[in-house]
């Protein structure tokens, strides 16, 4: 199944939703389809082309937040779900200073890791581990990039 990119009716990127629901959002015209991706629905009465990017029809007010959600998913989008110690797919999360030794769960703190390098590490520090971080870990500026995933085409001319 497809997704799509809904806009606020002033062009700025809101979500990403299951195709179907940017089908619904059309049909009960709350949002114009403003790119399709070539999927097809099919009803009894009605063939529809299915949606990559809508638009909706009123302004949503979006809350203000000051800095990004610290989920599971954003750490791995942050990291492109590799592990920041040796390069491998990431599997599971680290805390670069551990949570025992007084770490916190901040930005800072959490980096993507694979199994093999999070075992390793056990209750250490990446330099106690014999490691370095490839990168040092960030609090992101913008957390819908990372709610994103991987993008669509069709979706760069639309993302700021």
């Amino acid at each position: 199944m497809g997704r799509a990119l809904v806009l606020n009716a002033t062009d700025l990127p809101l979500a990403v939703v299951p195709a179907r629901r940017a089908v619904v959002l059309v049909l009960k015209e709350k949002a114009e389809v403003v790119s399709s991706n070539g999927m097809i629905f099919h009803s009894e009465h009605l063939v529809l082309e299915a949606p990559s990017v809508v638009r909706l029809r009123r302004y949503v007010r979006v809350p203000y937040r000051p800095h990004a959600p610290l989920t599971r998913r954003a750490v791995f989008a942050r990291d492109e779900w590799t592990c920041q110690y040796c390069g491998a797919t990431a599997e599971n999360l680290d805390h670069v200073v551990p949570r025992s030794r007084g770490g916190l769960h901040v930005w800072e703190n959490v980096v993507a890791a694979c199994r093999r390098c999070n075992a390793k590490k056990e209750d250490r520090t990446p330099a106690e581990a014999g490691f370095h971080l490839t990168r040092q870990p960030f609090a992101p500026r913008d957390g819908f990039h990372l709610t994103l995933g991987q993008l669509e085409p069709g979706w760069e001319a639309f993302l700021i």
